[in-house]
């Protein structure tokens, strides 16, 4: 789960991924491999992990992860080469998700390169060299296509009849993950990792001083705009964020309260994020670790076994589900046994988000 991090020059964007990278450094005792200083990672908070752990008395809670990833050197002409337009393109083609910084403060002493605040001319700066570089991507592919075509291959014809299709809207100024393409059309799409086909949150940054207040002009702009383009808006002053994040978990509080914050900013973002790529967590518990294990949604119970171990998936025999606040309710997992709300689900098993699951396998 990767999501990268873009905005023009002194939009906020470094702030708010200090922000995240300070988060990410209270995840060490995590499980994943060694990170590269470009890459934040951040828990996705979760209360239900809290409160399954004081019911089993768990040694140990860890919460699935996700890793924003910093795009940097994104100006006007990117998609040509312009500033470190390449190596932009390189980072944002391996993320699954955009977090989209826009500018939505005024601040004299922060120049904007464009000379002034305005937070739609900004998100189409950006789209814009995305679409761009998409129609260079599905340019070549689309001649490549065409020499192999004489070959009589009908598999090629329908690449070449979709290719042009999507160059057309992108011509047209029409982001690919607009088009509604069908599952046989993005056969022919997905191994472009087109940029424009990446889905999209939009983090308002606005001024400290507007904390609490009714949204300003540039963040109901942003909005009407993200409403328009299927996204959503997560607003953020990341400044902020960026302190929270500098403060221990008591002082922290005390000052979201100060501001009137119920939940961060940086929560808000990875809660969206999360939500954004089709994910949903499972639940195990026990005296020694409660944990949240992500699965994409619609994933059945021997492909979720699999995330724990391969041997889970090869051996699923059955699995053994209650809701997490059907558990909670009945007070201990033999409650809820005595009650008749742990279920034994087969391998046809839809999971879903909050399930407290214990695999049976057998290898």
């Amino acid at each position: 789960m990767k999501l990268g991090v873009v905005g023009l020059p002194n939009v906020g964007k470094s702030t708010l991924f200090n922000a995240i990278t300070k988060a990410g450094a209270e995840c060490a005792n995590y499980p994943f491999c060694t990170i590269e200083p470009n890459v934040g990672v951040v828990p996705v908070p979760d209360e239900r992990l809290y409160k399954l752990a004081a019911l089993y008395n768990s040694k140990q809670i860890t919460h699935t992860v996700i890793e924003f990833v910093d795009i940097a050197g994104l100006v006007k002409g990117a998609s040509k080469g312009e500033g470190l337009g390449n190596k932009f393109l390189s980072h944002i083609r391996e993320v699954d998700a955009i977090v989209h910084v826009v500018r939505c403060f005024s601040d004299p002493n922060v120049t904007h390169v464009d000379g002034g605040i305005d937070a739609v001319r900004d998100i189409e700066t950006i789209n814009l060299e995305l679409i761009f570089a998409d129609i260079d991507t599905v340019s070549r592919r689309l001649d490549r296509a065409k020499t192999q075509s004489k070959s009589g291959d009908r598999h090629i014809a329908d690449e070449i009849e979709v290719l042009n299709k999507v160059l057309d809207a992108l011509t047209r100024g029409k982001a690919v993950k607009n088009l509604g393409l069908s599952d046989d059309e993005l056969q022919f799409v997905s191994p472009l990792y087109l940029l424009s086909a990446k889905p999209v949150i939009y983090a308002a940054n606005i001024a400290e001083s507007e904390i609490g207040k009714p949204y300003n002009g540039q963040v109901a702009r942003v909005a009407e705009y993200a409403e328009a383009d299927g996204c959503e808006v997560i607003v953020v002053c990341a400044k902020i964020e960026d302190e929270l994040n500098s403060l221990e978990p008591g002082d922290r509080r005390t000052f979201m309260d100060e501001l009137g914050i119920a939940e961060s900013g940086l929560d808000r973002l990875v809660t969206a994020s999360y939500r954004l790529l089709g994910l949903i967590s499972y639940l195990t518990a026990g005296e020694k670790e409660t944990r949240a294990w992500t699965v994409t949604r619609g994933t059945k119970a021997p492909g979720a076994a699999g995330k724990i171990h391969t041997d889970f998936e090869k051996g699923f025999i059955r699995a053994e589900v209650v809701d997490c606040k059907t558990l909670l309710e009945c007070g201990s997992y033999n409650a809820a046994k005595e009650k008749g709300k742990v279920r034994s689900e087969g391998k046809d098993y839809v999971v879903n988000d909050g399930d407290v699951i214990l695999f049976r396998f057998n290898v």
